[in-house]
């Protein structure tokens, strides 16, 4: 084959190579709430560490086609650490759902006074081919102030989703099952009473 002919091929390759895309998650917005967010008397809340398992910590998107293998999506990738991402929207989720704006994301160098602190464990978070989005998740409420564990729960949310439409589907779906999520800890924090700081409590 001439020096030429094979250029030509390189250059079809190259060009039937499709572009990647880049996907967020999305917060819940007002709108979607609807009249259902409960003021949280300006709950300080601090959130994280987050940990996801070593096959999700990766730019590509990963789903899992049943059982024990997973498909790595070489061109529908997160724009960011999903991380990162998660960290965010559950943040945004958080301050919407409780009506506050004191949502510390760690790690952090700003410090100030936390009612409450939020720890999870993400199981999973992956698109399946049966055309579900699954988030199962272990969550910690812990008191800030001596890193004593308030409450554990772990659960698991399922979106459905179309597996044979856009691949951007089933981002929407997880970003639905993040909000599910988001509901159950609002909701658990609303109504937990605040722990009591020993430091102003020995100085009364």
């Amino acid at each position: 084959m001439s020096t030429g002919c094979l250029a030509v091929l390189l250059l079809l390759g190259c060009a039937s190579t499709p572009p990647s895309s880049f996907y967020t998650l999305t917060s819940l917005s007002p709108d979607t709430v609807g009249g259902k967010v409960v003021p949280g008397a300006e709950l300080s809340v601090g959130l994280g560490p987050v940990s996801f398992p070593v096959f999700l910590d990766r730019p590509q998107i990963v789903a899992r086609e049943g059982g024990n293998r997973l498909t790595i999506d070489e061109f529908h990738r997160w724009g960011g650490t999903l991380q990162d991402d998660f960290l965010r929207v559950w943040s945004e989720n958080l301050a919407l759902l409780l009506g506050t704006s004191r949502i510390l994301v760690f790690p952090s160098d700003i410090r100030y006074p936390l009612d409450f602190r939020v720890a999870a464990e993400v199981l999973a978070f992956e698109g399946t081919q049966g055309g579900d989005a699954v988030l199962k998740v272990r969550w910690f409420v812990l008191d800030p102030n001596l890193d004593r564990v308030l409450l554990v729960r772990e659960a698991l949310y399922r979106r459905p989703w179309d597996s044979s439409g856009d691949p951007g589907a089933s981002i929407a779906a997880l970003s639905g099952a993040l909000a599910d999520f988001s509901r159950d800890v609002a909701a658990a924090l609303r109504t937990r009473p605040r722990p009591v700081d020993p430091v102003q409590d020995q100085a009364r």
